[in-house]
């Protein structure tokens, strides 16, 4: 975690790791090694040692079983993706929103016809997803 109490902000192997766990629920660490391992050529060790950090920083929790050790995520996509957001809007745009939306607009990360929904989202008070 990082900066506010509860923000949570996660390296993209980190991420790559929480997404196994928000699509599959509990996994031991071996079933997360093997997702990555197929994905990304992680050994079993890296895996290992980043699920027991993401623990320590409460990312995720830990149930033993035997001599197995299983892992579930304790935040969710969404609120990851709102603390790093939050992170980036306050570190590189000092804030403020508007800017980091006119940069996505000038580097063309917005297509036109996604301008009109995100006008719309804004007439609702942006709190619903598409």
């Amino acid at each position: 975690m990082s900066g506010k109490s509860g923000d949570v902000v996660l390296s993209d192997l980190q991420i790559a790791l929480m997404r196994v766990l928000w699509a599959r629920g509990e996994c031991s660490t071996a079933e997360v090694a093997e997702v990555l391992a197929a994905e990304r050529g992680i050994k079993h060790t890296t895996v290992a040692t980043m699920l027991t950090r993401l623990e320590k920083r409460g990312v995720v929790s830990l149930r033993r079983d035997a001599r197995q050790v299983y892992y579930q995520a304790r935040v969710s996509e969404p609120e990851v993706r709102r603390s790093m957001v939050s992170e980036l809007l306050g570190s590189l745009f000092g804030g403020d929103a508007r800017a980091l939306v006119s940069h996505l607009v000038d580097e063309a990360e917005i297509a036109p016809g996604d301008l009109e929904k995100l006008r719309k989202k804004l007439a609702r008070g942006g709190r619903e997803h598409e």
